[in-house]
């Protein structure tokens, strides 16, 4: 069946072309070796590597702005338009690409766990192991789901297929470029797979809202009771590691939607940053990587075949995707209620921030649409040591639309929910990159385990004089003295000089958001 999103001339190719379709693991695990693409570890997972790419590219990421689009999308330097005609051009040539391939892989899936809200995705592609990837973080149907299954939204991936900027309007050899017009988003010139799984996240960004529900840029997990937890950061702040605890149930790792009966997965799996995994300090994520999984740029010995996860050789964004069963007692179908906590995660470069406090909705407001974090080495194409950044609502390089539509449908959430916000900082104490510590992760543990668990509710409080954040005097199996950052710093004043010098930074981040509340804007730091 032909739908808007597969059009007569790419199911043509389909027809023509050896097109294998819903390949089961070991098929793709076993063709994807007998080509050379990877090789199996010692646990059994399949080892790729992705070449120069091995993080996203934002720089060639695309939007079609077309009549659907023009006055929906929120235009700039995240959301980069892209014109029509080259688009269809450029689509031509993906195609006639295509068409040189003697093989292909097709997968059919979902994205989204609520069955009234899910989106029916193809996914196309040159090689087997991304097929792999994508049957393994998308939704995948049973037999009767299959049967009928309809995309909705086509994505074709095809790494060695390279755009010319004079020709092809883009920046650079890559392109990531969305048409919602046409319901297809064309990949290239990169073999990283995260832009297969953050494209069709920015796609659940882009219709979900005009549905009344909230996408998020989060993991959830639920413990023994039903009580829901929301854990929102950018990569690398923690948002697998911590949602994957051995005492709550796993609903997702990275990305849900929040309707009025509660949470539910956009995805079928995980995508765990791998660089200097233990078993001791997740042995959720350490057993997951098993037959099954992909390792991406992940150094493995060739004889022995033992993944070597403390090097960075290829990259700082060593990567493990695996499907969301693989951990114990994940939530399936992955759905949860209204969540109860919800918690900021970032990672203070500049090692001021609290590693956790307590905030009213109106600081609640204030730093989701702030959204300050480090962007933290290899996520990003030319990032390679953290760097301060502000990201809205912890999720701006996948947000189509305004930074307010997301901000104003969380903040309806928490007054009807009655939900209780966190900031916890998972960066650097003691000093900033290079010269503190990154927190501890039986610390941080500790402190989100007494937030979940309404431990806080009874504790006291200090005020920090800068940032008003509400910071614990006390929470167990964590050192006092970790608690209030400035007391981790030999050099006061050179903290309270790092404190200025962040707390201004939040306020000049801040005078883009001119039509908020002035109780939104009374939650800023004090400069």
């Amino acid at each position: 069946m032909t739908t808007k999103t597969i059009t007569p001339e790419l199911q043509q190719i389909l027809d023509t072309v050896k097109v294998h379709r819903n390949l089961s693991v070991p098929l793709l695990v076993e063709t994807a070796t007998q080509k050379g693409e990877g090789l199996l570890t010692s646990t059994g997972a399949l080892s790729v590597t992705t070449g120069k790419y091995t993080g996203r590219s934002p720089k060639d990421k695309f939007i079609v702005r077309d009549e659907t689009t023009e006055n929906q999308v929120h235009w700039g330097p995240v959301n980069q338009p892209f014109d029509p005609e080259k688009f269809d051009k450029l689509y031509t040539k993906v195609l006639d690409y295509l068409k040189t391939k003697e093989e292909l892989y097709v997968f059919d899936g979902f994205a989204g766990s609520d069955t009234e809200y899910r989106l029916p995705i193809r996914v196309i592609n040159e090689f087997s192991w991304q097929n792999l990837f994508v049957h393994q973080l998308f939704i995948r149907p049973n037999a009767e789901e299959l049967q009928a299954h309809t995309p909705q939204f086509t994505v074709i991936g095809v790494p060695g297929c390279v755009a010319d900027p004079a020709v092809d309007g883009t920046n650079s050899e890559t392109f990531i470029i969305c048409s919602f017009e046409k319901r297809v988003i064309l990949i290239g010139g990169t073999h990283y797979a995260g832009e297969m799984k953050k494209s069709i996240f920015s796609v659940m960004n882009y219709l979900l809202p005009q549905k009344g529900v909230m996408p998020m840029h989060c993991s959830a997990n639920i413990g023994e009771k039903g009580d829901v937890a929301l854990f929102f950061g950018l990569s690398g702040t923690g948002k697998t590691t911590l949602s994957a605890d051995p005492n709550r149930r796993l609903i997702g790792d990275d990305e849900h939607g929040w309707t009025d009966n509660g949470v539910f997965n956009f995805e079928g799996g995980c995508y765990a940053k791998a660089i200097r995994l233990t078993e001791a300090n997740e042995p959720e994520i350490w057993n997951a990587i098993k037959f099954g999984a992909v390792l991406e740029n992940v150094l493995v010995d060739r004889e022995s075949r033992l993944p070597d996860y403390d090097s960075d050789q290829l990259t700082e964004n060593t990567r493990a995707a695996y499907p969301i069963d693989y951990i114990p007692g994940a939530v399936l179908p992955s759905l949860g209620g209204n969540p109860e906590v919800i918690v900021f995660l970032t990672a203070d470069a500049f090692g001021v921030l609290p590693p956790i406090a307590k905030l009213t909705k109106e600081q609640a407001m204030y730093y989701f649409l702030s959204g300050y974090t480090s962007k933290l080495a290899g996520t990003e194409r030319g990032i390679t040591e953290p760097e301060a950044t502000f990201s809205t609502c912890f999720g701006a390089p996948f947000l189509p639309l305004a930074p307010t539509v997301y901000a104003e449908l969380l903040g309806e959430k928490i007054t009807k929910h009655n939900a209780k916000v966190y900031l916890v900082n998972t960066g650097w104490t003691g000093g900033a990159y290079g010269t503190g510590s990154r927190m501890k992760l039986s610390y941080t543990r500790a402190m989100v385990t007494a937030a979940i668990e309404n431990r806080l509710d009874s504790a006291e409080f200090v005020t920090d004089e800068i940032f008003g954040l509400a910071i614990p005097t006390a929470v167990e199996g964590v050192p006092a003295d970790v608690l209030n950052p400035r007391n981790t710093w030999e050099n006061k004043d050179a903290y309270d000089a790092q404190a200025r010098d962040l707390a201004s930074r939040f306020v000049k981040n801040f005078e883009k958001f001119d039509s908020v509340s002035d109780e939104i804007k009374s939650a800023a730091p004090r400069v």
